[in-house]
C-alpha cells in the first residue's frame, strides 16, 4: 500500500516537472535556476539549455546544510555569491515539480535578498 502511495507522488511530481518545463527555459544571459530536494539536503544549479551546459551548482550535502528553511537560506546565499562572481544577476526558477512552499520558497526568497532576480 505504501509503495504505491510514493509511486503516486512521484508520478504527480514528474507531471508538474513537465508541465513547468514545457513553458520555461534557459540560456547565457538568463540562466534556469533548477532546485532538487531529497530529506537530506538540496542541490542547485544554473543550467544554459540552449547550449546543454552547467554553469554554476552548489551540493547542500559539501558545504553541510540540511534540507530545511534555515538550510535553504544559507546554501541560496552561497549560491547566490557563486553566480554574482560569474556576472549573473537575473535568472528563471525551476521549481522542478515540487510545491512552491516551505523550504522551496524559503529558498527562492533568499536568492531575491542577496540580488538574484527571480
Amino acid at each position: 500500500m505504501r509503495a504505491n502511495i510514493l509511486k503516486r507522488k512521484l508520478n504527480l511530481r514528474i507531471k508538474r516537472k513537465k508541465r513547468i518545463r514545457a513553458k520555461i527555459s534557459g540560456c547565457g544571459e538568463l540562466p534556469r535556476i533548477s532546485v532538487f530536494k531529497s530529506n537530506k539536503t538540496l542541490y542547485i544549479q544554473a543550467i544554459d539549455d540552449v547550449k546543454a551546459i552547467t554553469l554554476a551548482a552548489i551540493s547542500g550535502a559539501k558545504i553541510g546544510i540540511k534540507a530545511n528553511k534555515e538550510g535553504a537560506k544559507k546554501i541560496a546565499a552561497e549560491f547566490a555569491k557563486i553566480l554574482k562572481a560569474k556576472k549573473i544577476e537575473q535568472a528563471v526558477f525551476d521549481r522542478n515539480g515540487y510545491v512552491y512552499h516551505g523550504v522551496i520558497a524559503a529558498l527562492a526568497e533568499s536568492l531575491r535578498e542577496n540580488g538574484i532576480r527571480l
